[in-house]
């Protein structure tokens, strides 16, 4: 391999033998990008197909009427974004466990670790249900007319399934993910989203039922999914990951809830911060060009992170697998080759923004004062899809590595004692608007990232394989002596 330079250093033919270590870097790192892209490719695209259940739920909305459109609109971005946030979060304390295990060949350990974070999720889920039948004061609280609230928060109500899907689907994604099972899930998620458009069309606007209709087609897309997912599990046992329910489901839960709530807090911070940028905006005297200018912002970065959120399950799964296996240079070699392949699709997406500032905006708006706001703020877009191409991929690092109390405390210092302030003090005490305070959360971001590159850069891989296989004996103490 490449790593025996020093003969190379004093051999006299020195230019032919010179290119040798370089060629060599080369083809690893083709290697690298395939086993990355057959992760990736799929994860992203099983993103974009759930990102578009909503998505096209809220489109099929605005062919009723306004306060329809509002109603899913808000109880989506808030409401099911919250639920989303935390089961997402404390579902991600798998991708640490099962993939770790799966490098470890500890291949039984993980269909129990699902079963665990069901038992969480679930019970969460249940904790969750007053957030949904009190949607409508929380929101009147957060600042949306009572005609809004009342609509959203009886919308709410009839999307309570869809938050019992969402503990169960987290889990099982990770499940898989960290078996490099992403096929499976990219054909459910498209599978079910050619469904979901047909069955929103006929529910919603060809039989009339209007919302009743949209809450019956998204509910019964999401459990489509998982029915989908558990039925290849199920019946393929998942190359002897899954070996039947036990109850050992129910063993060393406090450990697994503290990491869960380590997971929770991590990307929960992440996942908000932007969110909160809309709320802030409205709160400008005369918000509603800005407010405006900032969700189509938002909309297309919400896209583009599709994109991260693929990076981040691969690289957290090429981590783990490899810290697992006891490979600490390969799982350094993997977070250089996708922080390279991210970072490039981040300047190519940033360059597009700047590129097409001028005209993008018509296509979610015909107001002129609208799209003329969205086209100054299109530059902090721009930096913002450049920065949240390396961003998710050192959180994706952190979660396949184990960090996540840490990133959680780094996350809450950048985001929300530092960024948030920043970009406050920036738009309304010096008077920048919008520009200001996003502004200001995109130094928080910069913060966080500088400070998450330090921690990756300086990391000891081979204490993290030791430390690897003391969690893998740890957590499946219990399983390996059944």
């Amino acid at each position: 391999m490449g790593s025996g330079t020093t003969p190379l250093l004093v051999n006299n033919n020195h230019e032919e033998e010179d290119r040798k270590p370089v060629r060599e870097v080369v083809r690893e790192f083709g290697n690298e990008s395939k086993r990355l892209w057959k992760i990736a490719g799929p994860a992203i695209f099983t993103s974009i197909c759930q990102y578009s259940l909503g998505a096209l739920t809220q489109t099929f909305a605005g062919q009723l009427t306004e306060l329809d459109l509002a109603a899913v609109s808000v109880e989506n971005s808030v409401i099911a974004g919250l639920a989303f946030g935390v089961m997402l979060g404390m579902g991600s304390a798998l991708e640490t466990l099962c993939g770790q295990a799966y490098g470890a060949g500890q291949f039984r350990m993980l269909g129990v670790y699902m079963q665990r974070s069901w038992v969480i999720l679930l019970t969460t889920a249940c904790l969750m249900i007053p957030i949904y039948v009190f949607s409508p004061p929380i929101l009147e609280f957060a600042g949306e007319t009572t005609e809004i609230s009342l609509a959203a928060g009886k919308f709410a109500l009839w999307m309570l399934p869809q938050l019992f899907a969402y503990a169960l689907n987290f889990p099982i994604q990770k499940f898989l993910q960290a078996q490099r099972k992403v096929i499976v899930m990219a054909w459910v998620s498209a599978i079910v989203l050619v469904l979901h458009v047909f069955f929103s069309w006929l529910l919603m606007l060809k039989l009339g039922w209007g919302l009743i209709g949209a809450a019956i087609t998204l509910n019964a897309s999401w459990w489509l999914i998982v029915f989908g997912q558990l039925l290849y599990i199920f019946i393929t046992k998942s190359d002897g990951a899954w070996s039947g329910f036990t109850w050992l489901a129910f063993v060393d839960l406090w450990g697994f809830i503290k990491l869960s709530l380590a997971s929770a807090i991590m990307l929960c911070l992440e996942f908000w911060y932007l969110m909160v940028l809309v709320v802030i905006t409205g709160r400008l005297p005369n918000p509603l060009i800005p407010v405006d200018a900032i969700s189509i912002c938002m909309n297309i970065q919400g896209w583009d992170a599709m994109i991260a959120i693929g990076f981040n399950a691969a690289i957290s799964v090429r981590v783990s697998n490899e810290l697992g296996a006891g490979n600490a240079r390969a799982a350094k070699f993997a977070v250089i080759v996708v922080s390279v392949t991210s970072v490039s699709i981040g300047v190519v997406c940033m360059a597009i923004v700047f590129a097409t500032r001028d005209y993008f905006p018509y296509l979610f708006t015909n107001s002129t004062a609208v799209a003329e706001e969205t086209t100054k703020l299109a530059i902090l877009l721009g930096v913002t899809v450049l920065l949240n191409s390396l961003q998710p991929v050192l959180s994706g690092v952190a979660i396949g590595a184990g960090w996540q109390s840490l990133v959680a405390y780094i996350n809450i210092g950048c985001y929300y004692i530092v960024g948030l302030p920043a970009g406050i003090l920036l738009g309304f005490t010096f008077g920048l608007g919008a520009m200001g305070i996003w502004g200001g959360m995109i130094g928080g971001i910069c913060l966080q990232t500088a400070i998450l590159l330090v921690v990756t850069s300086v990391r000891n891989w081979n204490k993290e394989v030791a430390q690897a296989e003391t969690r893998v004996k740890r957590w499946g103490g219990a399983i390996a002596s059944q």
